[in-house]
């Protein structure tokens, strides 16, 4: 393994390297969006090279969409592929039961939707993102920039009678203005530290005038492949009810580590 590699680095290689092999020849695949998500595009992209895999990637984001093509997979729409074999994804965190915050990288919108458009959802992340109870990372949420002030007190409101740590919201900022995602929304992030019953939030908020979205992926993902620095993976599949360890072996090679930039 590359010595430049920082250890999270390293997890989060693994883990990609691991996911890919789900893939098989004339899939519809689901590419998620963020660092460990890139580094699953860029092993696809090696799968496609060299191994001549023919398959067809549907991009959750602008910038995933432009790495896909640089690593030669070919990239179509979620309109176009009507419905996906396999997504794999990155998460801010997940817990024993495979429930998910998304959203770091102000994708959640597209993530969510390809996500449930798919047979199956694997996430790929590092041993870190594994938490008891989810919540201390940001929950974002996206909303529309009409009235989001509004929207965002009538959260800050409902926040109240759910079962929380905290109610701290705050508008996601790119500099001096707002973040804008790619659907010209923006992002809210509760900062809750603590979320006592994710489903019920889930729901409440998407009944928020305004909301577009939130981060919470509830019976979505189906597999975690959890990578290690050391190069040990391990695989928990929440259907089948299983847990198994793997190590992954490899020769660093130019074309994988050329592009480390996401």
């Amino acid at each position: 393994m590359p010595a430049d590699l920082s250890p999270i680095d390293k997890a989060k290689f693994v883990a990609a390297k691991r996911a890919v092999d789900y893939v098989q020849p004339g899939m519809k695949v689901g590419l998620g969006t963020g660092s460990t998500a890139a580094w699953m595009v860029r092993c696809l992209g090696e799968r496609v090279r060299e191994e001549g895999l023919r398959i067809v990637g549907v991009p959750t984001s602008t910038r995933t969409a432009e790495l896909a093509r640089q690593v030669g997979i070919t990239v179509t729409s979620l309109d176009d592929a009507k419905w996906l074999d396999l997504t794999i994804d990155g998460a801010d965190e997940f817990d024993q039961n495979l429930a998910l915050i998304k959203g770091g990288g102000a994708a959640l919108l597209q993530e969510k939707i390809v996500a449930t458009a798919s047979d199956q959802m694997i996430v790929i992340a590092d041993a870190a993102k594994e938490v008891a109870q989810l919540g201390a990372f940001p929950l974002p949420v996206e909303v529309i920039p009409f009235g989001w002030q509004t929207t965002k007190a009538l959260i800050e409101e409902t926040l109240v009678a759910l079962d929380v740590l905290n109610r701290d919201v705050s508008l996601r900022m790119n500099g001096d203005r707002p973040l804008l995602t790619d659907e010209n929304n923006y992002i809210v992030d509760l900062h809750l530290k603590r979320i006592g019953n994710p489903r019920q939030l889930a729901l409440v908020l998407n009944q928020i005038p305004g909301v577009v979205e939130n981060g919470l992926f509830i019976d979505i993902c189906d597999i975690v492949v959890i990578g290690h620095a050391d190069g040990r993976v391990t695989v928990r599949d929440i259907n089948e009810g299983t847990l198994t360890d793997d190590r992954i072996e490899f020769a660093p090679t130019d074309n994988i580590f050329a592009d480390l930039g996401d």
